[in-house]
This record gives structure tokens, sequence and C-alpha cells, in this order.
């Protein structure tokens, strides 16, 4: 057991035995405290009865009237608690809580008609049965108990819909209260009655013939079930606090199943605390509830196995890499530090794509993630906003000033879908809202109205169409315009849905920069400012200046006047600045936009930073250096090597059978030239040639490798498509050598998604992360094989810097050009001669040692003649040094070993919830909400 101990705040955490696995108490069952439910009312005023205040209020918070708490210290069977208390409701929750870990007996309730209040007794000792001698560890359980009593505990509050009593008597209104006083009860028996229920009434087959899916889903509802309470519960806590909100505004949210947890990271309080990320739903949700050990055995009497029916869960397709992950642990990060925040994306029908390789070139099909339901997901049918395209522009009358009125051409609606977020260690649990465009009804009506049954079903189609897929393919003129209004859409439906929320409490818009906050999630989302300001002016009607400035051009024309004052007639600065991009075809630079209108700038990481000062954003950081700050990225922590699921993987799914004793060799990234896999298939070309080469005898002391390659090239990348093609031609001639064996494997892993990183990531002893140097902004991915004890091979980009700071470049293998060496090396590409190891590499795949000879040549020209611009040939020798020193590492166990705790135990400073915290402080202005008991 260990004990982390805070003023007023008592969290413990246990390892409970064997023989018992109840959720509240690790005690003797023959001395368990009573459930909710087998409290009767002691008095007759022992439930209070609710008044009618008017509000649309279902929850409330009820603050328990606390007389004392005492101790008697010395009895002999230990310590005996005796609680005096007026209100009796919900006192078991706040018991429970308190004392998880320690043994409860001889629990007594009384009450007291003289004094008017309960009397609660109970003795507790250690879960030895040893009376608790601590003095300190006594006084902070009972600060602990009185914090509890007097923060008040969660009840439920019936009666009221609509603002409009639905209660006809006091006698139903006790009835409705009774019944709703109380939560739903996570004992093994309990949860087993859910999920039969669910069984025969949600998924509707019978209880006594089910299979695993069947069994899944409605575990699933079971789950989703508790996490409808706290998400109740929480939003109705942040609605009566009234905290200043974050809304978190992302394309991209990309869910990945737990496996493992290890200690990290700092909760709220200051303590240290076991944090899970944000995961696959079930898995995520059974551990921040809480309950995992109890559902295995609910399920393990009914005939099934947990882990088997969590395998059921497919990846949700909502967002693809590192931004996606990113986002998805920022979410579990705020929902774990008590933030009161939302976040916005899209539910797309068929996310990215499926990869298929087909002969190794890739396919792209749909990903039918939906086809059979989503059960966390809460349809809101009744939330919906509807999203306005194209039309034109009129001029009305307002309270006697002319106000523009958009009338357009084609409208669709935006439908919500509610995903609960649960927090770990904390009952808070936020909201992740994704839109889903539907067609508007008034179109449709028309049309049917008409007979013209085809232009209803176009029009449907039309409006679907934006929420399909995500990133739609931007070669042509309509693939460009489905993309704006992809964005467009997201933005709107979010901002009425915040700007309702707001307005819901507040009647005036000056209290608004205090109550929300806008995260913009890369530039995507930039189009919300233009919008915001446009909703401010020409629907909620707000002054010119009061509003700032209302649409893009409006923002241009004042930045660039103001601009003017301060650089004076600097037409080259005033060109590279402005918003818009003149041209034969006007083009909005989002990323100018957003430095415009954004109070603060924040990098990524210590290198992205300095890129955005010294290249990217050099004008802007002269004007307003205080605007640009960095935050490195962090993600949530995985532990769990196992090399041996990882290699039955790759068999299942290449057929290639792999030497647990060998180096497993990682490179997991989407596909692009700047990410360079073809640094490294080139780099396994030389191995390999280098083997083949050898006597028999020096093969005997190569270091044996499985390198390890995955990601997807977007559709329209024929360069990204060529590497694919060209690591699958390769791994043909290596895997079906006989010289080589098994010190040389290839594998490209097809379709890369969460499911997958669950096992390569755990499974890798050595990750690749090799971007050229000023090309990566953060790179998360290396953060997570860090955290699980995987070396890295990378060069000095994005976050490395700073893991370089946290772990030491001595246990790291850095190769290659530094950020500010790169301009001068691209000046100098067509003089400066490659190393002759990367010209015969080079040369093998243009003279088709790997077959395709024609495919591959315009890739081969890429890295060649003066056209080298990722720096593959200026960084080669360096990169062969680099995993020349990963050998001799690996060799070393020892010495390997203790690289590899050393990168974990450096990894902390990573964690999502640091990054978050940072964020809160410094840019968001919030603070924690946290929801009582």
């Amino acid at each position: 057991m260990s004990l982390t101990l805070q003023p007023f705040l008592v969290t413990l955490t246990y390892h409970p035995p064997i023989t018992n696995k109840n959720p509240f108490l690790s005690i003797p069952r023959s001395s368990l405290l009573p459930d909710h439910s087998s409290f009767s009312p002691l008095h007759n005023n022992a439930v209070k009865k609710p008044t009618n205040n008017g509000t649309k209020s279902l929850i409330q918070a009820s603050s328990t009237k606390l007389s004392s708490i005492t101790l008697e210290k010395d009895a002999s069977q230990g310590t005996i608690f005796v609680i005096r208390t007026q209100d009796k409701t919900g006192f078991l929750d706040v018991i429970t809580r308190v004392l998880k870990g320690f043994k409860v007996e001889n629990f007594n309730v009384q009450f007291e008609e003289r004094d008017d209040c309960y009397v609660i007794k109970f003795v507790v000792t250690d879960l030895g049965g040893k009376k608790i001698e601590d003095e300190e560890k006594l006084l902070k359980i009972e600060s602990a108990l009185k914090e509890g009593f007097n923060e008040g505990v969660v009840v439920r509050k019936a009666g009221y819909v609509g603002g409009k009593s639905n209660i006809n008597s006091n006698s139903n209104s006790d009835r409705m209260f009774e019944l709703m006083d109380g939560f739903l009860k996570n004992d093994p028996v309990s949860l087993q009655k859910d999920i039969l229920h669910h069984v025969e009434y949600t998924v509707a087959r019978s209880r006594f013939s089910f299979d695993d899916f069947e069994a899944y889903q409605a575990l699933s509802h079971s789950v989703r079930d508790r996490l409808i309470e706290r998400w109740h519960d929480t939003q109705q806590h942040f609605k009566k606090k009234d905290p200043k909100r974050l809304y978190f505004l992302s394309l991209e949210f990309l869910m990945g199943k737990v496996n493992a947890w290890v200690r990290f990271g700092r909760r709220p309080n200051g303590s240290k605390g076991q944090h899970p990320c944000r995961g696959r739903s079930l898995s995520n949700s059974v551990i921040n509830l809480g309950i995992r050990d109890q559902c295995a055995e609910a399920l393990s009497q009914l005939g099934f196995e947990y882990e088997v029916l969590a395998e059921q869960e497919g990846d949700a397709a909502l967002g693809n890499g590192g931004l996606a992950r990113l986002s998805a642990c920022q979410m579990d990060s705020l929902a774990t530090l008590d933030y009161p925040a939302w976040g916005y994306g899209l539910r797309y029908q068929y996310g990215l794509f499926r990869q298929i390789i087909m002969d190794g070139f890739q396919y792209e099909q749909p990903d039918y993630w939906l086809n059979f339901g989503n059960p966390w997901e809460i349809e809101r049918v009744h939330v919906s906003y509807p999203v306005k395209f194209y039309g034109n522009v009129t001029e009305e009358v307002v309270n006697g000033k002319k106000c523009k009125v958009w009338i357009p051409g084609e409208t669709v609606e935006a439908v919500a879908y509610d995903n609960p977020i649960p927090g770990y260690g904390t009952r808070n649990t936020i909201n992740l809202r994704l839109w889903a465009a539907k067609p508007s009804d008034g179109y449709d009506i028309e049309s049917y109205n008409t007979g013209d049954y085809i232009n209803a079903i176009v029009n449907r189609q039309k409006a679907e169409i934006i929420s399909n897929v995500l990133y739609p393919d931007d070669r042509s003129y309509q693939g460009k315009e489905l993309r704006l209004k992809q964005q467009y859409f997201f933005v709107s439906a979010s901002l009425q849905d915040i700007i309702r929320r707001f307005k819901d409490v507040h009647g005036n818009f000056d209290e608004f920069p205090d109550k929300v906050a806008l995260q913009l999630n890369d530039t995507h989302p930039s189009i919300s400012i233009a919008e915001l300001m446009r909703v401010l002016l020409d629907e909620e009607h707000l002054g010119w200046k009061k509003s700032w400035n209302i649409i893009i051009y409006d923002i241009n024309f004042a930045f660039m006047e103001e601009l003017k004052k301060k650089i004076g007639q600097d037409y080259s600065r005033l060109s590279r600045m402005s918003i818009v991009e003149e041209g034969a075809v006007k083009n909005i630079r989002v990323a100018n936009l957003s430095i415009v209108c954004s109070h603060t700038v924040n990098g990524v990481s210590r290198a992205h930073y300095e890129l955005l000062k010294t290249r990217v954003f050099k004008d802007f950081y002269e004007l307003w250096p205080e605007k640009f700050q960095y935050k490195t990225n962090g993600v949530t922590q995985v532990k769990k090597i196992n090399k041996m699921r990882l290699a039955e993987y790759i068999e299942t799914m290449s057929g290639v059978k792999v030497s647990l004793d060998a180096m497993f060799d990682v490179q997991i990234k989407r596909i692009h030239e700047y990410k360079r896999q073809l640094l490294n298939i080139l780099g396994v070309i030389h191995r390999y040639d280098c083997i083949k080469n050898m006597e028999k005898d020096e093969r005997k002391k190569v270091v044996p490798r499985v390198c390890i390659i995955g990601g997807k090239a977007p559709p329209g990348y024929e360069i990204a498509k060529k590497i694919i093609k060209l690591c699958h031609a390769v791994a043909e001639t290596i895997n079906n050598d006989d010289d080589v064996g098994d010190l040389l494997k290839l594998v490209f892993i097809p379709d890369y998604n969460v499911s997958v990183a669950e096992l390569v990531i755990p499974g890798s002893d050595l990750s690749q992360h090799i971007s050229t140097a000023g090309h990566e902004a953060s790179g998360t991915g290396s953060m997570k094989f860090l955290m699980n004890g995987c070396l890295l091979l990378a060069t000095a980009d994005g976050s490395t810097n700073e893991i370089i700071e946290e772990i030491g470049s001595e246990n790291m293998f850095i190769f290659g050009a530094k950020i500010s060496e790169v301009p001068a090396l691209r000046e100098k590409d067509s003089t400066i001669k490659a190393p002759l190891q990367f010209v015969r590499v080079v040369r093998m795949v243009r003279d088709g040692y790997f077959g395709f000879k024609d495919y591959f040549k315009s890739l081969c020209d890429t890295v060649e003649n003066g056209k080298d611009f990722y720096l593959l040939g200026s960084d080669f020798a360096s990169y062969l040094e680099a995993q020349a020193a990963a050998d001799r590492a690996y060799v070393d166990k020892k010495k390997w070993s203790e690289m590899s705790i050393l990168c974990t135990a450096g990894s902390a400073r990573f964690s999502s919830d640091r990054t978050i915290e940072d964020y809160a402080e410094t840019t968001w202005g919030i603070q924690p909400c946290k929801c009582p008991f």
C-alpha cells in the first residue's frame, strides 16, 4: 500500500488481497459496509425533500451538515471513528472513498432524536487487522473525512424537466428522490445484471445465447452508463461554479487502447499518480473508473474473458499520426487534472483510409469503422446547428443600424455526437463533441414534395460527404473546395455551440474573454477566428470595435495599416506578413491569420520555437516577441515490453518469422520525404550488402536486426508511395536470401494504427526518428518509445533536443546535420560529393537490383544530381556511424539495460499532464474545477 497525503485530502493506492475483489473496501466479506440499497430511511426526515426552484437542473451538490468526528484511540481492537451528522445522504460514498485500502469493521448507524443527528461508528485497522499507531496518519484521515463531509456529495434530484415540475405530490417527490439517491454499483453481481440487461434490451439478443462481440457491446453500454452518471455530474458542477472553460478544437483525435501504465506525472494536488493514456474506450474507461477487476470477475462467471472482449473494439478512425494522438492524450489529461474543458472534432464516416498493400503497392479503401455502431458515442439529435454555404449578403436595419444578413445558397445540419472522456483518480468526466453533417430537412422535404427524389438523394450525399473522410484529396479544385467546406463546417458548428452555452448563463459579451478560451490545434481551425468575428458582428450585433475586426480582408486591411506605421513602406516585408497573398488567385495565409488574431503562438518544442522565431515567422517575432512561447508536447505513458507478441504478430501478418534475439529496429511514421524512411531503407540495403560480402566467420559478429517500417502515404503523394514499394521490394530480396538468414529481416506493417502501435511500441528495442533537422515540430512518437524503455536513434530535431537534456546524449544515438547547418548544406548540395556507401546503395536501386528499375528511377532522382533537398547523402555517413554505435551497445546487455532504464526514468517531463498544466497556467488562464464525490 502506498499513501500520498495532502492537507484535507487523502489518496490511497493499494493492491487488494486475491481473496477479496470488493471495489469499495479491502475488508473481509463478513464485515463489508452495506451498499447504498441496504439503507432504508432511519428517520422521517432522513431524505430531504427537494424544493421547486424552477431550474432545469437534474443534479445538485448537497452539503452534509457535519457536527463532529471523534476518535477513540484506546480501543483494543483498533481505532473507533465516531461521526455525528444531520444528513445521512451520501455519507457512505465519503467513508468508502477516504478509507479505501483500510479494513473497516463493526459498522453501526443510529439516529439520536435528542440531537436530531445520525451517529455513525466503525472500527478502522490496517489491512492486516492491526491497529493504526501512526498519529499523523490518523489525523490526516480525520481531516479527509471532515473535508469529504463538508464539501458535500453529489446526489440525484428528480422532478424538473424543461424548468417545470412534473411532480404532483410530496410522496411522489420523495419516491423519485429516493430512487435516484445513489449511483450504479460496481460489484461483480451488479455488473453482471447490467450486462445481461443490455444483452437482452440494447443488443436485443437472448441472454442465453450471445457471442463475444455482443458481450462486448453489452459490457460497453454497462460501462458507458457509469460514465454518463459522472458526465452529468461534472457538467452540472461546471454550470454551478461557472469557471472559465477551455474549448479544444482539433480535426483529429486518435484513440488507442491502454496496455499498461506506470507511475508518473503530478496530480493537481501535487501528488504522484498513476494515469493511463486515453485509449480505446473500454480499456480506458474501466481503468479510470477503477472497475477493471470487477468487470473481469463478472465476465468470468458468465463464461467470457475480459481481454478477449476488449479486443472486439476496433480503432476509431478519427485521426492520423502524432497530431491526433497528441489531441487524445491532452483531452485525457484535461479530464484527469480536473480542468473545465470541451473537445470538438468531426465524426468521420470513413476516417482517413484503410491501407491495403498488394504486390508492394499501396491502395486506399474506406475504413468502415462505424458499420457495427459505436456504443461509446451518444447521438444528440436535439443538438444540431445550421451551417451555411454560398448565397449572398443583404442589408437590414436592426435597432436603427444597418446590418449584414447572409442569405445562404446551401444549408447543412451539424448533428452532435458526444463521447465521455473520464479522468483518472477523479470523478470528472469531460466531453468530446463530434459533428456529423446531415442534410437540411427543408431541402429534403421540398424535393420529395415536388417528386424530385433524385435531387433529394443528391442533396443528402452533398451534405454527408463533408464529414465522410479526413483530409479530402485537395489536388483538384473540387477537393480544395471540399476541404474548405469541411473546415468551415467544423468551426461554425463548434462556435455556435460555444456561444450558445455562454449565452445560457451570461447576457453580456464583455464577459466572453473571461469565460471562454479557444485552443486551435494546428492551423485547420484557423478560420474560426474570422467566423467568430462574423458572428459577433452580424448575428450578435456588436459594434465594430467591440467585436474587433470582422472578416479576413477587413482584418488584413487594419493590420496592414497598423503595420505600415511601425515598419514604414517596406513592401517586401509587408507582402510577407500580409494575411492575403496577392496574385491572379488570392489565397489566405491561415498561419498569418492565426498569428495576427491570437494572443499566444506556441511552439511545440524548443527547437520548433527557435525555428518559428528565426525563420518561419521571423517578421512576426520581431513585431510581437511577447506573443511567442513554447510548450514541449507530452504524451501519456505506456510500459509493457513484449517482443514475443510483436514477433507473433509479424509472422501472422507477413509470414516472416523473426528471431527474438535480434534487435527490433522500428520506424513508424506517416510516409514523407522529410521523415526520411528512404534513408532508413538505404541503410538497410547497406547492411545487407555488407553481410553478403562477408566471410562466414565474420557474419558471426553481426548483430541480428529486424527492421520494421510502417505508415501511410497520402493518396496523391507519388514519391511516398514509391518509398513503400521500395521497402517491399528490398524486403522480398532480403527475407528470402538464405545467406542472410536471421541476421537481417525487413518488415513493412500495413494499415498502421493505434492497435498495432500497442504491439509495436512496447516490443521495440531501437526507434528511429531521423527527419531532416528543422522539419519536425515536436515528434511525440519518440516520447512514447522513450517511456517504454526503447532507445532512440535520432537527429537533433523537434523535441529530441529536450530529450537529450533529460537523459543525456550518451544514452541516445544522435547523428546528422544540426538545424543551423542545414541551409548552408542545401546551398552547397550540388558541390558536395556524397559518400561512396551512399552512391553504391542508390546505384543498386537504380540498376534494378531489387527489380522495378524504371519505376524507382524518379525516386533515385530525388537524392542525386543536386536534388537531395532532405540531405540523405550528407547525413548518410553519420547515420551509419550511429547504427554501428547501436550495434555495439546492444551486444553489451548490461549497458543496454542501463540506457533503457534511464530512458524511462527521464521521460516524466514529457507527460501530457505537464504540458496541460503549463498551458492552463500561462496561456488559457483556467483553473481546475473538481467535481465532488
